[in-house]
């Protein structure tokens, strides 16, 4: 059930950014982007997906009531007990306002029609952050910080997302990325900002290297590194495309576009396992939550109130050096006209160097 929650959160995000990015792009005028066709079932689907996989985590909570009070009464339990039911209704009601709503003007495609589902997509956001984990610990900044990091998130990756996976052509591509560029910097200020403002509501700054020890810990920690090889692919297709695209007209940036779009989806893939974890401020340390991934690699002992360090050795140096070389081929492959898909392999290998020269540094 556990990998099943993750593959629906993480589709769940992608749905949201989607429908985002899609309604902002259809606001903006056709001659500043690249031809864009989302199929009309494209859109219905990522619709229907929100409230499909938002349901997901609703469904597990009513599972784990059935065994005990029966399945009516769980349904009725969780959907009008619990605030996750409830927000999910909220959900489930947005949703099919914005599906009725394409139905009818999908065939206007003027700007109201495009402000109207651009907030409503935004009124989504809001239901979905209502029910996170970080609102029922605070219902204010919580649900604030959630809120505006999944928004931050969505208009950045969306545009993204539809852009290199719908565009037709690259034509109006120089033109695009002047505005898009400030745009995805803005969103990630936002983004950082608001999620170490997040981060904070489940693990303490300071316990940030001991949260490493549980499988919270751990996803974060992944999270945080699919964030690096993003970075870098921000900046290819934000700047050195640019400076491509003049020296050569005929290049096409798409597939170094989508690329970054797959990084991204790893990256809500952690953040859906993020979901699925106590985070390390409501977890004591103790043989049955230490994460596997972590027992497999530590070779120390594990004990409850361990305090866990970085000191470099010889090896966590040599994979240091190891991932340097790979994050020089992921933006030299570029240079060099290589695939597109070279570069990726060598990301995810500099994602893996700097994961195993960390957990070999601790002591």
């Amino acid at each position: 059930m556990f990998v099943i929650t993750v593959i629906s959160q993480a589709l769940l995000y992608l749905c949201v950014a989607l429908c985002i990015g899609y309604f902002i792009l259809s606001f903006v005028p056709r001659t500043v982007q690249p031809k864009i066709v989302v199929p009309f079932s494209v859109l219905m689907m990522a619709i229907i997906g929100i409230a499909i996989f938002s349901f997901i985590p609703i469904l597990q909570n009513i599972l784990l009531l059935t065994s005990r009070i029966g399945f009516s009464d769980g349904i009725r339990t969780v959907l009008f007990t619990f605030q996750t039911g409830r927000s999910w209704m909220l959900t489930l009601i947005v949703s099919t306002i914005i599906f009725l709503f394409v139905i009818l003007f999908h065939e206007v495609k003027n700007r109201l029609y495009s402000l109207v589902g651009l907030t409503l997509s935004i009124l989504l956001i809001l239901t979905l952050g209502w029910s996170s984990h970080a609102s029922s610990i605070d219902r204010v900044w919580g649900f604030t910080f959630d809120s505006l990091h999944l928004l931050a998130v969505s208009v950045w990756i969306g545009i993204l997302i539809v852009v290199s996976w719908f565009s037709k052509n690259t034509v109006n591509w120089v033109k695009f990325l002047k505005w898009f560029t400030p745009v995805a910097i803005i969103s990630l200020l936002v983004t950082s900002l608001s999620g170490i403002l997040l981060m904070n509501f489940m693990v303490n700054w300071d316990e940030y290297i001991n949260s490493w020890v549980v499988p919270y810990g751990q996803a974060l920690l992944w999270k945080h590194l699919f964030i690096i090889p993003l970075l870098v692919y921000a900046l290819i297709n934000g700047f050195f495309i640019h400076w491509k695209l003049k020296q050569f007209p005929s290049f096409d940036p798409r597939p170094w576009v989508k690329v970054e779009s797959i990084v991204v989806l790893l990256i809500f893939s952690a953040t859906a396992a993020l979901s699925e974890q106590s985070p390390p401020k409501e977890t004591a340390i103790n043989d049955s939550n230490v994460s596997s991934l972590f027992s497999a690699i530590y070779q120390g002992q594990i004990f409850p109130d361990m305090i866990v360090s970085i000191s470099l050795n010889t090896t966590s140096l040599a994979l240091l050096v190891l991932a340097t070389l790979f994050l020089a081929l992921t933006i030299f492959s570029f240079m060099r006209k290589a695939p597109a898909i070279f570069s990726f392999l060598m990301s995810i290998c500099l994602v893996f160097s700097v994961y195993l020269s960390l957990m070999l540094s601790i002591q």
